[in-house]
């Protein structure tokens, strides 16, 4: 049947995946990392206190005060291509361009920053996506950070005429591909390592304590993790969180507690993991491998070794080719 002489061009039906992180700065420096921080800490999902209250702190002292060491963290491990978790991330994208075929188009985005969300859904939808898998890349289900994402592509399809169908990946925290992606990069990263670990800490992004009693999954869904890790390596793993903010409470133990109580305990020799975080960024690159090094030193350890992520590594790519084909079953024909 031929379309009227003026009717719209319509791009040939696609399936779209979007990946979705974080979020960086633009550049390490303070007014880079001011848009950024005002940005991520107004938003809801991550601070849960009333915009009335919080609003004031957020303006009056901490986007006076934070940028500047902030974008001394960030310059310690920022890039010729950028801060280490757009890399990552834009590599985990363009690995996986045609992998479930040429009708299904794979980009990337950050909840905070750019590429935004709403920038790479509008494009998707440009080019003729009819279907998008939104692909929070978070193993751990957490409010702060997969709900949001999902959150903010909803906005925008809020104000769509003619949406997308819309799916969303589910956590994958005890997914058995993934479970096996985190031991097998452990052990090649173990073997080459000139020391034996006494102990393996697992460090996840700390949260504060009220969202656990609130009912977020995320405490339980680390756990299971370092369980699942636990048993798969045949190894002893501790868990510890990370990235305090605040006065509040938070998610204990605290990694940089641990590190520094590890030596007074016997412990020696440690290797740091991040299972939580699905690529190397500022809270694993300067957090963990430079100021966890220097606190477990400092109190006395004499082997310390920091673990890089699944990042863009065969076992990472492996395991998200397998997650995104299970999520894509129906849309696109199995490869």
């Amino acid at each position: 049947m031929l379309k009227p002489q003026q009717h719209p061009d319509i791009a040939a039906p696609q399936v779209g995946v979007l990946l979705i992180n974080l979020g960086t700065p633009e550049a390490p420096t303070v007014p880079a990392v001011r848009r950024y921080l005002a940005e991520f800490l107004s938003d809801r999902r991550v601070v849960e206190i009333p915009p009335i209250a919080w609003q004031p702190i957020l303006r009056g002292i901490i986007l006076n005060t934070r940028p500047a060491k902030s974008a001394h963290a960030y310059g310690l491990v920022w890039t010729e291509h950028g801060s280490p978790l757009a890399r990552y991330t834009r590599a985990k994208a363009e690995k996986l361009a045609g992998a479930f075929g040429a009708d299904v188009i794979v980009e990337w985005a950050m909840r905070y920053g750019q590429p935004s969300i709403g920038g790479r859904l509008n494009a998707l939808k440009a080019a003729g996506c009819e279907r998008i898998l939104l692909a929070p890349m978070y193993p751990q289900y957490c409010a702060a950070t997969t709900a949001t994402a999902n959150d903010k592509a909803f906005e925008l399809l809020a104000a769509m005429r003619w949406q997308p169908a819309i799916r969303t990946l589910p956590p994958y925290h005890d997914d058995p591909a993934y479970i096996d992606a985190l031991k097998r990069s452990i052990e090649r990263q173990l073997a080459a390592l000139p020391f034996e670990p006494q102990l393996i800490l697992a460090s996840f992004h700390g949260m504060p304590q009220r969202t656990l009693e609130l009912g977020d999954p995320y405490h339980c869904h680390c756990r299971k993790t370092a369980r699942l890790l636990q048993e798969a390596l045949g190894r002893p793993i501790e868990v510890s969180f990370q990235s305090r903010f605040g006065r509040a409470k938070w998610l204990e133990p605290a990694t940089d507690a641990v590190l520094e109580e590890l030596p007074r305990r016997g412990v020696e020799r440690v290797a740091v993991v991040a299972p939580g975080f699905s690529v190397d960024c500022l809270e694993t690159l300067e957090e963990l491998a430079i100021r966890g090094r220097e606190s477990f030193l400092g109190a006395g350890g004499k082997d310390f070794a920091y673990l890089e992520c699944l990042n863009d590594s065969e076992e990472g790519m492996a395991m998200l080719r397998a997650l995104l084909a299970r999520e894509l079953a129906g849309w696109v024909a199995p490869s």
